[in-house]
């Protein structure tokens, strides 16, 4: 099955963040479902895009459907991709997975047993999955991503997380009922 296409994420970043639940996101063939994300645009003054392009966000102006990686609180790398259309510095984050593929593989990087701390949280989810700033800038739709289609699934919304500005803003999306969320949706 081939991946998305880049034309997928040539959309608004809350479409795209929706349309991304239930779809299987795979790194050197690890990884699993998709359960939640979070949307971000370059007029949400939560987004790094909003103040204009820096070096560390460089990717996030680059073209839609290409890997935007960060280092959050200089600890745990984030996986994003990017979307929209022009003007470019949206992006969706990855907050979580279900995981399915390379389990084992996961649980030595984690260093965790239980399946649920795998990848429940974007932190989590980049060490699972061994995702790095070598990461960033890199098309979804060629290894070593691999982005595919999912079933229709049932979704819920809600604010962000870990925010200050634009926090009422409801662009967080979860599968709903999954276990494997990074926290529960209100």
């Amino acid at each position: 099955m081939a991946s998305l296409p880049q034309s997928f994420f040539r959309r608004p970043a809350a479409e795209v963040a929706r349309d991304l639940i239930g779809t299987t996101l795979l790194i050197d063939g690890i990884g699993g479902v998709v359960v939640e994300t979070e949307a971000y645009d370059h007029e949400d003054p939560a987004s790094h895009s909003f103040g204009g392009p820096t070096r560390r966000n460089a990717s996030m102006f680059g073209p839609a459907g290409h890997a935007y990686v960060y280092r959050s609180y200089g600890l745990h790398w984030c996986l994003n991709f990017v979307c929209g259309a022009e003007p470019r510095g949206s992006a969706v984050l990855i907050r979580a997975l279900e995981p399915a593929a390379g389990i084992e593989v996961m649980r030595q990087r984690r260093g965790v047993e239980k399946a649920r701390l795998l990848c429940s949280g974007p932190g989590r989810l980049c060490q699972a999955l061994g995702v790095t700033d070598a990461m960033d800038g890199l098309p979804l739709d060629r290894a070593p991503f691999a982005l595919l289609p999912g079933q229709a699934v049932d979704v819920v919304t809600g604010r962000r997380i870990g925010i200050t500005r634009g926090a009422e803003t409801p662009w967080r999306f979860g599968r709903a009922g999954s276990a494997f969320l990074s926290r529960r949706f209100a």
